[in-house]
């Protein structure tokens, strides 16, 4: 297990080093929005086939957005960061971090439903405008609230490991046996396990629905302009399903990933607590960082 776990860490040294040092990260957003400019030239027939009556061009728009939102979350973006951050950092299932990362995709693409709709019924808000205040204003806040929840994932980190110190002396000094004081010195695996409240879900899901997807906001324009408001709205929550085949990959990858590497810790001598500790420092720094890059390249 420990070779699995030197290996995962060494491929994923390497991607980092390939996105960040090898400018890789251009090279995926790039392959990225090829593939967004495909599927949205894809659509434009569509549209014109469904305001002309056509049912069948329903199926095909739904499947076009779905692809639209898997190449959205293929590039570099916060949602991904935030998801794969708290699965390394925090002791969740893999099943709650999957529904997580739907959520905050479903999430995203209500709120560009909201966006559009609160924009040109309340406002009379016109396309331009509704653009530049999504990408202005509501993407650097949604990338400083991702990088907010770092330092957050940080905090705890130096948090549990403070707290890990006297259990540690204290497993040292009675040779590994409880201690038979009677109460607790430090948050046991069980105890951290269950840590994570809705709380922290509402925060997550609400950092990452903060930016809608700006696709989406393009389409709900269109089709509103077309008189097939409804068809925008279907496919605006297709590309959020989209978007979630790609971010619940990721969930499983970092439950799996943190796993592997609190063995490998634990196994060189650190304590589980101290570990796990460590582990979440570590990954709101890297969450911190990535969302603050992002947030100042917004601004």
């Amino acid at each position: 297990m420990r070779a699995i776990t030197v290996a995962g860490l060494a491929i994923l040294a390497l991607l980092a080093g390939w996105l960040w040092l090898l400018g890789g990260a251009d090279e995926l957003a790039r392959w990225a929005a090829e593939g967004q400019r495909e599927v949205q030239n894809a659509m434009a027939g569509l549209l014109r086939r469904l305001r002309g009556g056509d049912p069948a061009a329903l199926a095909g728009l739904m499947w076009l957005c779905f692809a639209y939102g898997f190449f959205h979350a293929a590039g570099p973006g916060h949602g991904k960061v935030l998801i794969a951050g708290y699965g390394l950092g925090r002791p969740v299932s893999v099943l709650r971090l999957s529904g997580l990362a739907l959520a905050a995709s479903l999430a995203q693409a209500g709120s560009a439903v909201a966006l559009v709709y609160a924009g040109v019924l309340l406002f009379q808000m016109a396309r331009a405008q509704l653009e530049t205040w999504a990408e202005a204003v509501l993407a650097p806040a949604s990338y400083a609230m991702v990088a907010a929840v770092g330092l957050w994932l940080m905090l705890r980190g130096l948090h549990h490991w403070r707290q890990a110190q006297p259990m540690a002396a204290d497993h040292a000094e009675t040779g590994g046996q409880p201690c038979g004081c009677g109460h607790s010195h430090g948050p046991s695996p069980d105890a951290m396990a269950h840590a994570q409240g809705w709380r922290d879900m509402a925060v997550l899901v609400g950092a990452v629905a903060l930016r809608p997807c700006t696709g989406a906001v393009f389409l709900l324009l269109l089709t509103w302009q077309m008189g097939i408001a409804q068809a925008g709205v279907l496919g605006a929550f297709a590309m959020g399903v989209g978007t979630a085949s790609v971010t619940i990959l990721v969930a499983i990858a970092s439950v799996g990933l943190r796993a592997g590497v609190l063995q490998g810790l634990a196994g060189q001598g650190a304590g589980l607590s101290r570990a796990a500790s460590l582990l979440e420092f570590s990954a709101g720094l890297m969450v911190a960082l990535v969302a603050g890059q992002l947030a100042l390249r917004a601004l």
